[in-house]
C-alpha cells in the first residue's frame, strides 16, 4: 500500500515531481481510521480501499513539488534518498544539514547509478556540502560500468551495468530562494543531542599495525548473519582508531572466489573504512577459506597496496562454523610470510555437524602461534558490542605479534666505539661509517629495531640511546654527527656504563639486545668482569678488533661460540667485509633464541 502524490492529481499541484520514500523517513506523519490528511499534503491512498490499515513495513510515501505559482520550491528529503526514489524527469529537493557521511552510498562520479544517495552524490560532486541545500536532479539512462573516486570527503564506489542513472547540479536561484524558507526535515526531537564521531586524522598512534579482515561471506552464513558480521567489523575498525598514523585496514572477502574489497591504501579515516565495510555486498558459495587465506597473503600484502615497513601484519580471519577447504597450508605459508593470523570462530560446529568438519583442529593449524592468544571464540553474531573491545586489546599487543617478529625489527643494537687518541680522526670516521651501515640494514621505528650509539675512553659519553632516533634517516644522521673524544681506553668499565644505562631501561621490553664493540688497542681496565655480568643480563656481545687489539679480549669480551661473536681486521678499511658477517650473526643469535 502507498500514499502517492501525482501530477494528475491537478489541485492542489500540477506538473508536480514525485519522490517516493520509505514513510519512516518522511518528514510529514499521518494517521488513518476517522484522522483526515492535511488538506495541504494533496495526498491520496493508492493500493486499497478508503478503509483498513497501512502496514508500516510495506508502506511508502510519496511527495510532489509545488507547482504552478511555487513551482521552484524544493522538496525535503533525507540524507538516504536515493535517485531510483524520484520518479520525474527532473527534480529540486532540498537535503537536510548533518548527515553522518558513512550514511551516504555513492556509485559511481558524475554520472551516479539510482542506488546512490541523492545527498550523498551532491557532496561528493560538489554541489552542496555537509550544511546541505538546495539540489537539482536530472534522471538519466542506465551505464555499462562506474568508476568510483574520492572527492570532497566521500568514497564514491564504482559498479557495473545498472539501469537507471542521475546527475546532479546546483539549483536555479529561485529554487534557493525557496529553499532558504524556514522546512523542517528533522524527525522529533528526543531530547539527546546525537552523539559524533571524534576522530582524528593520524588515528591511535598506540596501535600500529596494518590487518586485514577476512570475512565470511559463504552461504553457510547467509545474508542476515553477513550483515551482523559486517556491522562487528565496522565497530572494530571505529574503535581501533584508523588513522594515518595508527592501524590501518583492508577487507578481503571469502567464496567461491576471494575478493579483496579495499586494501590498505584505500582509507585513511575511520568513518571511511566503515562506509566501505557497510557497502560491502554478499557474495555467496562456498566458505573456501583456506583459498582466500592464501589469496589475502600473496596478493594483499604489498607496498604497492599501502604495506608499511616495521609495522606488524595481521589477518583476522572470520570462520561462521568450519571451512569447506584446508587452511594448514595457508597458515605455514602466513608464518612464511611473517603474517600473524587470528581467527574469530563464531557458532563453533554441534557435535552431530562435526563429521562434516575436514580437520577439528582447524583453528590452531592456521594461527600464528597455538597458545590461544591468536584464536577467539564469539558464540554468536547477536550482541557482539562487548567482544570488540577485548579483541582490539589483542590487534594492538604489537609486542605479542610473534609471526611479525624477524631479526630485522625486533632487536636492540648499542654500539660501544672507542674514540682514545691511537684511532685517529680519519680512522673514526670508518668506525662511524661501518655503525651507518649496519644500522640502515634493520627496520627502525618506535615498535621496531633500535639503534643506540656510546663513546668511551677513560670516560663515557651517550651520543643517542634506544628512544633518541625512532626512525632509519634520524639514526644514520645521529652517526654522522658524532665528534671524535680522543683519550685513554677504558673497555671494561665502557662495558659495565653501557650495560646499566643504555640496556637497563629495555631490559625487559619485547627486542632481543646485542653490544657491538670496535676498539684497536688493549684496555687499560678488565674487561673479562663486565663482559660477563654483561652476558648475564641477556646481552649478546660481538667483539671487533682493528689493528693493535689482542685477541684475547676480543674473545673475553664475546658471547658464546666465541669463535662466530669475534672478528679482526688489521686496518680499519677493512671493517667494511665485516659487515655482511655481524648482520648474519645477529639474525643466527636471533632466531636460536626463539627456537
Amino acid at each position: 500500500m502507498a500514499v502517492l502524490l501525482k501530477g494528475k492529481d491537478k489541485p492542489p499541484f500540477s506538473g508536480a515531481t514525485s519522490l517516493c520514500l520509505p514513510l519512516k523517513q518522511t518528514p510529514i506523519a499521518f494517521e488513518r481510521k476517522g484522522r483526515s490528511l492535511p488538506k495541504a499534503a494533496g495526498l491520496r491512498f493508492s493500493g486499497g480501499e478508503g478503509g483498513g490499515d497501512l502496514p508500516l513495513g510495506s508502506c511508502v510515501f510519496c511527495l510532489a513539488s509545488p507547482a504552478q505559482g511555487d513551482s521552484s520550491a524544493p522538496v525535503p528529503i533525507t540524507c538516504h534518498t536515493r535517485g531510483l526514489d524520484i520518479r520525474s524527469e527532473t527534480a529540486h529537493v532540498l537535503c537536510p544539514a548533518n548527515c553522518p557521511i558513512w550514511q551516504y552510498s555513492v556509485i559511481g562520479n558524475v554520472v551516479y547509478a539510482s542506488l546512490s544517495s541523492v545527498c550523498g552524490a551532491a557532496v561528493h560532486r560538489g554541489v552542496i556540502t555537509s550544511t546541505g541545500g538546495a539540489v537539482m536532479v536530472q534522471k538519466l539512462a542506465g551505464q555499462e560500468s562506474y568508476s568510483g573516486i574520492y572527492t570532497n570527503g566521500i568514497q564514491s564506489q564504482g559498479l557495473g551495468k545498472w539501469s537507471s542513472s542521475f546527475s546532479v547540479a546546483k539549483a536555479s536561484s529561485r529554487s534557493l530562494e525557496a529553499a532558504a524558507r524556514p522546512v523542517s526535515t528533522a524527525r522529533p526531537s528526543t531530547g539527546k543531542r546525537p552523539k559524533k564521531l571524534l576522530e582524528k586524522k593520524s588515528g591511535n598512534q598506540d596501535c600500529k599495525a596494518d590487518i586485514a579482515f577476512l570475512i565470511d561471506g559463504s552461504y553457510n552464513i547467509g545474508q542476515r548473519r553477513f550483515n551482523l558480521q559486517k556491522n562487528f567489523v565496522g565497530k572494530l575498525a571505529v574503535m581501533l582508531g584508523v588513522g594515518s598514523e595508527g592501524p590501518h585496514v583492508g577487507v578481503v572477502q571469502a567464496s567461491e572466489h576471494p575478493k579483496i574489497e579495499f586494501y590498505l591504501k584505500n582509507f585513511t579515516a575511520a568513518k571511511d573504512a566503515l562506509f566501505a565495510i557497510k557497502e560491502i555486498g554478499f557474495r555467496g558459495g562456498n566458505s573456501n577459506t583456506g583459498k582466500a587465506l592464501k589469496h589475502t597473503i600473496q596478493r594483499f600484502f604489498s607496498a604497492e597496496n599501502g604495506v608499511r615497513k616495521g609495522i606488524p601484519k595481521i589477518i583476522v580471519v572470520f570462520i561462521d562454523g568450519w571451512p569447506s577447504d584446508d587452511i594448514e597450508e595457508a597458515g605455514i605459508v602466513a608464518r612464511e610470510f611473517g603474517i600473524n593470523v587470528f581467527i574469530v570462530s563464531i557458532a563453533k560446529p554441534a557435535p552431530e555437524e562435526l563429521g562434516m568438519v575436514q580437520d577439528v583442529g582447524f583453528v590452531d593449524k592456521a594461527v600464528c602461534r597455538s597458545n590461544g592468544f591468536f584464536s577467539y571464540h564469539i558464540p554468536t553474531w547477536f550482541g557482539t558490542t562487548k567482544y570488540v573491545k577485548p579483541l582490539i586489546q589483542k590487534l594492538c599487543a604489537h609486542e605479542q605479534m610473534l609471526c611479525s617478529k624477524t631479526c630485522y625489527n625486533s632487536v636492540n643494537i648499542a654500539f660501544l666505539i672507542d674514540g682514545s687518541s691511537s684511532v685517529g680522526d680519519s680512522n673514526f670516521r670508518l668506525m662511524l661509517e661501518f655503525i651507518g651501515n649496519v644500522a640502515k640494514t634493520f627496520e627502525i621505528t618506535d615498535i621496531g629495531s633500535k639503534i643506540a650509539l656510546v663513546q668511551f675512553t677513560y670516560d663515557q659519553r651517550i651520543e643517542f640511546s634506544f628512544t633518541d632516533y625512532i626512525t632509519k634517516e634520524r639514526v644514520l644522521a645521529g652517526v654522522r654527527g658524532v665528534r671524535y673524544m680522543s683519550g685513554g681506553t677504558a673497555t671494561g668499565e665502557a662495558i659495565t656504563y653501557t650495560a646499566r644505562n643504555v640496556f637497563g631501561p629495555v631490559r625487559n621490553g619485547p627486542n632481543k639486545n646485542f653490544l657491538v664493540i670496535l676498539t684497536d688497542g688493549q684496555s687499560y681496565d678488565d674487561v673479562r668482569g663486565p663482559a660477563a655480568a654483561a652476558h648475564k643480563a641477556g646481552i649478546t656481545v660481538f667483539s671487533i678488533g682493528v689493528a693493535w687489539a689482542p685477541l684475547d679480549d676480543l674473545k673475553d669480551m664475546a658471547s658464546e661460540p666465541k669463535e662466530t661473536h669475534t672478528f679482526f681486521s688489521r686496518e680499519f678499511t677493512g671493517l667494511e667485509q665485516i659487515v655482511p658477517d655481524v648482520i648474519r650473526g645477529i639474525c643466527r643469535d636471533f632466531l636460536d633464541s626463539n627456537q
